[in-house]
């Protein structure tokens, strides 16, 4: 009975270990700046798709190089994904804020086009959106430098727009039809991916009759080595003070000089580069596709939600519980301990799947947050003062 405890036990810490890690970028963007991202999901499937690639890589190198690819892939993952977090703070977001609604719908349909876009994207697609970038922001960027673009800068759009949108497709088209390019299957296509882990994380630790997994234990790891990072950034170093000051009061950091909107954009990229980690991390759980961050992100906005918005140590003791609480009673454990109490036993027997566990704990989180509507720690500053 013991040991079964304690494997349960270590089963759901590694599984809020996991939320933890996705959670950590969420909670951020949404404690600043209360954009809700729902492409927050895709942006750890961007990250899973990296270490693919990553992996892939190696794998042509070979040697002993390949057992320290995982290395590589969350320093990959992570560049990737913020650039792609910046770029969508920066071309979207920022023209949102104090809109959440428009927000939420503005990066779910972003999080649909990351997915169709990983299902389709080739050659051409590629060359297409990389020439569509050097046309039009070549000219936004080069045309800024006059003197009146603020007042041509509708005009610089309407025109620059449809037409480096008609020269990439044009080009787009020429190049495959010259060069059978449209025939070429998609890099990834529709189908799940699997991510090879190194020789080190296969198999497990022994301990008794069960085995510590070692892929889960560097994921825990990993979470550790991300929470004491955020913690070092936020509190030690000039651009986490400036975080924290504008959570605070962003009016007040505007008039100390603090450049908000450039807070703003490191915060969403730093949240984003979180995400990527984090879809390394969970490459080495299962299978990578187009779907895989669907999998966590009503779990990761839990986390956020019940451990109070903003708070780094909220989203800890949310993340270990919900995890904790979803594979003792998805796995029979907590009926099995319950046995003696015959009624409570056969309700969490009802409840011991995995869908099912999931339905309680999301009820038992609404119940939680009628009495503690603000989470396990109610989040203060200028969000609660707006």
């Amino acid at each position: 009975m013991i040991t079964g405890l304690f494997e349960a036990l270590f089963n759901g810490i590694s599984i809020g270990a996991v939320l933890l890690i996705a959670a950590l970028g969420l909670a951020i963007v949404f404690g600043l700046m209360g954009v809700i991202n729902l492409a927050h999901g895709e942006l750890m499937m961007l990250g899973a798709y990296t270490t693919f690639v990553v992996q892939n890589g190696f794998k042509i190198l070979g040697g002993p190089l390949f057992e320290f690819y995982i290395l590589f892939a969350l320093v990959f993952a992570f560049l990737v994904t913020a650039a792609v977090g910046f770029i969508l703070e920066r071309g979207v977001i920022r023209y949102l804020y104090g809109r959440p609604l428009e927000t939420l719908l503005a990066t779910w349909g972003v999080s649909l086009i990351l997915q169709q876009f990983v299902r389709s994207v080739n050659w051409v697609l590629v060359i297409g959106i990389a020439l569509f970038c050097l046309l039009f922001f070549g000219a936004m960027w080069i045309l800024s430098r006059r003197p009146d673009f603020q007042r041509i800068r509708n005009w610089v759009v309407a025109v620059m727009l449809p037409l480096s949108l008609g020269i990439a497709g044009a080009t787009g088209a020429f190049l495959g039809q010259s060069f059978q390019l449209a025939v070429t299957q998609p890099w990834f296509g529709a189908q799940n991916l699997d991510v090879t882990a190194p020789s080190w994380l296969r198999g497990g630790l022994p301990i008794g009759s069960f085995q510590l997994p070692y892929a889960r234990l560097f994921i825990i790891g990993l979470t550790i080595v991300c929470v004491v990072g955020i913690y070092v950034f936020l509190q030690l170093t000039p651009w986490g003070l400036r975080i924290r000051a504008v959570t605070q009061n962003r009016s007040m950091s505007a008039c100390l000089g603090i450049p908000t909107e450039k807070v703003d954009a490191l915060t969403f990229a730093l949240g984003s580069g979180l995400a990527g980690v984090a879809g390394c991390a969970i490459s080495l759980l299962g299978s990578v596709g187009p779907n895989t961050g669907q999998n966590y992100i009503v779990d990761t906005f839990m986390v956020v939600v019940v451990g109070g918005v903003g708070k780094l140590v909220g989203t800890i003791v949310a993340a270990m519980a919900i995890g904790t609480a979803n594979y003792l009673i998805g796995s029979g454990t907590l009926a099995l301990l319950l046995t003696p109490v015959k009624p409570l036993a056969d309700i969490f027997t009802f409840f011991a799947t995995t869908s099912m566990a999931k339905v309680l704990v999301f009820a038992l989180i609404i119940a939680f947050l009628q009495v503690r509507p603000g989470g396990i720690f109610p989040q203060k500053g200028r969000t609660v003062d707006a």
